[in-house]
């Protein structure tokens, strides 16, 4: 009989790290997926000295042209099947649209969307078998135009998007969907992404592992979105109240004191 596992994308740091450790602290066996073998296994080491379950790591590229279906296959020859999905792995780029290379944002899409999608069709089956879960990790900018970051912010709309409708779809057959949406968190992405945080990095950031904790409980008790801290909750309500060309004027002045 397969080993139920939960896959993790993106988890040899940040937000993905902190998940692997609070989903195999509550006794998830986990896959541990990124592009730096040496980091997942700093990781593993880790887990398995708290006295999580051993995790399993496989290094991959996700960006890579066939990734995914690699991936699959090696979760298919390790006799594992997946009951929870964690798609956390993407990345963003601060500027504007014209101005950046146009094959990393095309990559970025490449990543944030086609593979996000991509890994969830290839395991809901499986997902929807051991009635378990998947938790997608969008952002608040998934609520917001973003001009400086056109691409990424399009990108996390379109994962919010696909997350409250596969939410929709797979309620009957008992399986949790969840889209974590936090606002800036201390990482790796922000040095990729081109940007210096600010002052309203300061209000709205939530550190890692309590981003990743507020995640893994959401998708435990079935939350549709899961916006960690009080100012990024705020966020989607004030919305609702402000004129979008005033939303578009105050992200774009935002992006530009970042960039």
């Amino acid at each position: 009989m397969a080993a139920r596992v939960t896959l993790i994308t993106g988890a040899s740091s940040g937000i993905g790290l902190e998940l692997a450790k609070v989903f195999a602290a509550h006794g998830h066996t986990c896959v541990l997926v990124a592009r730096r073998a040496e980091l997942l296994a700093e990781l593993a080491d880790t887990i398995v000295a708290a006295g999580g379950p051993e995790p399993v790591i496989i290094p991959c590229d996700l960006a890579a042209a066939g990734a995914v279906a690699k991936l699959a296959d090696e979760i298919v020859a390790r006799d594992l099947e997946v009951d929870i999905l964690v798609n956390n792995a993407g990345f963003g780029l601060a500027g504007v649209a014209r101005s950046l290379d146009r094959e990393q944002q095309l990559a970025m899409i490449d990543l944030n969307i086609r593979t996000l999608t991509d890994l969830t069709l290839r395991f809901s089956d499986s997902v929807v078998r051991h009635r378990g879960g998947i938790l997608n990790v969008a952002s608040v900018a998934a609520f917001l135009p973003g001009p400086g970051m056109a691409v990424y912010y399009a990108t996390k709309a379109f994962v919010l998007s696909f997350t409250e409708a596969q939410r929709a779809e797979l309620r009957k057959a008992g399986v949790r969907v969840t889209a974590l949406c936090p606002g800036p968190v201390p990482t790796g992405f922000q040095a990729r992404a081109g940007f210096v945080p600010g002052m309203d990095s300061k209000v709205l950031t939530v550190a890692a592992a309590d981003v990743a904790r507020a995640g893994y409980e959401g998708l435990m008790v079935n939350r549709q979105v899961v916006l960690p801290g009080f100012a990024v909750r705020a966020i989607p309500v004030l919305l609702r109240f402000i004129p979008r060309a005033l939303v578009l004027a105050a992200v774009a002045k935002v992006q530009q004191r970042r960039s």
